[in-house]
């Protein structure tokens, strides 16, 4: 594992966003059926590309900062380390 990659996976309706020893979950469509790729990473915001169920792929964005200040968290000092995302299944 590599100290400044974050991982992007979901479970179900949930993603999560994975970084060293923290995990961030959050609750996405329920007819998301996994990510594909991450085209772009730029600080807290995503461009992704998903597959939804009975849909072809489609890109999609996330924007992680108010998920973070939901949750007391500094986007900033959290974001700085990461210097790439990638999709990965267990």
């Amino acid at each position: 594992m590599n100290n400044s990659t974050a991982y992007l996976y979901n479970d179900g309706e949930y993603s999560i966003f994975s970084f060293g020893n923290t995990k961030i979950t959050f609750l996405t469509s329920k007819n998301l059926e996994k990510y594909i790729s991450v085209k772009e990473w730029n600080n807290g915001y995503l461009v992704v590309v998903k597959k939804n169920k009975d849909k072809p792929e489609q890109e999609d964005y996330i924007d992680l900062e108010p998920i973070l200040e939901n949750l007391y968290m500094t986007p900033e000092v959290f974001f700085k380390p990461i210097k790439k995302v990638e999709v990965r299944y267990a």
